[in-house]
């Protein structure tokens, strides 16, 4: 989230783009996003020195912070790769200067466990020598419509004065407006929701297509038929993954713990959604032992392994908990996408990309619509299948379009 943040001030003032791995910086030097979501053209006419450091990094006086928050493998948040950031900025902080915050993090934790970091190492004290913010990133991966000039920023201080130099600062670069909020907190609050509301109502659609599957009613179409009331909010079914909307809530029920509050309706949502990877490896597994038999004679292809559509970023898809799901059945499954690097998938997850897409598969899931998939047809699916085979469109955007397969979706 660090690089269009960068790109966009650097339009506008002399900036410092930091990374801690020089393979990175390296790549931006030369005009590559290594999330592969900007081009080189966005790289043109921009101030802006990439590197990896400190010596460089103290001639800012404005810092962003912008690094991942994920959780570990029990959901608890890891806030490592955010505390090592606050001890680096730590080592170059001068008094005057300004640290704003844009991870997402549970509301407290910027003054917390941020600050008290930066103030130790730094020997300076917040309000007096140094200024604190918080202002949430909003970019949404592989949107272009809603860029980071295009979103209302939300900015926070630590004080009155901070408030409006950090609002003064994020306008020269965001024509959407600036959303001044009360305090820290507020801010990480209002970012955390954001992600919350939409994973627990994704989490209604999937439990929604559950019951429906049971009821064979076919859930897209109950959802366009609901749709026409002017109220209905139009969410849809599918794998929540990514290091946003499968993460964040975790953070929230985390620090609600800590509390001595036990969040019931959020975790709820949680556990349907993580549990939907394996939902849909059942319903295929079930399909192969009708028609296959011995489930070590099985080939599955699954299309697409990115966490969303259209970006490169592989972080917590829920794909490969469908893949694991086939596997644990010793089926054998090839996975293909455009956009996926299959080297940082066998870093990863202990499984990288097929060479090539293969034919006789007694099952296709289309896991995650890149727009290179909609285009293909009943024919393409025919000519890759064996006839017994099911295509198991998750999203739903071949329907009414594969007639000589079986055919499902969420």
């Amino acid at each position: 989230m660090g690089l269009p943040i960068d790109l966009a001030f650097a339009r506008k003032l002399s900036v410092i783009g930091f990374d801690i791995h020089p393979q990175r910086v390296a790549m931006m030097k030369q005009g590559v996003d290594p999330s592969k979501e900007l081009t080189a053209a966005d790289f043109e006419g921009c101030a802006i020195e990439f590197t990896d450091s400190l010596e460089i990094l103290k001639q800012a006086n404005f810092f962003i912070v912008a690094v991942p928050t994920p959780v570990d493998e029990h959901h608890v948040p890891d806030l490592r790769p955010l505390l090592r950031a606050c001890e680096t900025v730590g080592k170059v902080l001068k008094k005057g200067d300004y640290v704003v915050f844009e991870s997402t993090v549970y509301p407290g934790c910027t003054e917390e466990d941020c600050l008290p970091i930066l103030e130790k190492i730094s020997g300076l004290k917040v309000g007096v020598d140094f200024k604190l913010g918080y202002s949430p990133e909003r970019i949404n991966p592989g949107d272009k419509d809603h860029s980071l000039s295009r979103i209302t920023k939300v900015v926070s201080g630590c004080d009155v004065e901070s408030l409006e130099q950090i609002a003064q600062t994020y306008a020269l670069v965001v024509d959407a407006g600036i959303y001044r909020a009360s305090s820290i907190k507020v801010a990480e609050a209002a970012k955390i929701i954001e992600n919350t509301q939409r994973d627990l109502n994704i989490a209604l659609m999937n439990e929604l297509s559950i019951i429906f599957d049971q009821m064979n009613i076919n859930t897209f179409e109950v959802l366009e038929a609901a749709g026409t009331k002017w109220n209905f909010l139009k969410f849809q079914p599918g794998l929540v993954g990514g290091h946003c909307i499968g993460v964040d809530p975790y953070y929230l029920t985390h620090k609600a713990r800590e509390l001595g509050y036990h969040s019931e309706v959020i975790l709820a949502g949680r556990n349907i959604n993580d549990g939907m990877g394996r939902f849909v490896a059942n319903k295929i597994i079930q399909h192969l032992i009708q028609q296959v038999g011995d489930l070590r004679h099985a080939r599955v292809l699954v299309k697409g392994a990115t966490f969303k559509e259209n970006v490169s970023d592989i972080r917590n898809s829920k794909v490969i908990d469908v893949i694991r799901g086939l596997k644990d059945f010793f089926v054998h499954v090839d996975l293909v996408d455009p956009l996926a690097d299959g080297q940082e998938l066998m870093r990863e997850y202990g499984f990288g990309l097929a060479e090539k897409t293969g034919e006789g598969y007694d099952a296709v899931i289309l896991s995650v619509p890149h727009e290179a998939y909609r285009k293909l047809n009943d024919a393409y699916f025919a000519s890759i299948t064996k006839p017994h085979a099911l295509i198991a469109d998750l999203k739903g955007i071949y329907r009414n379009r594969i007639t000589s397969r079986t055919y499902c979706c969420l």
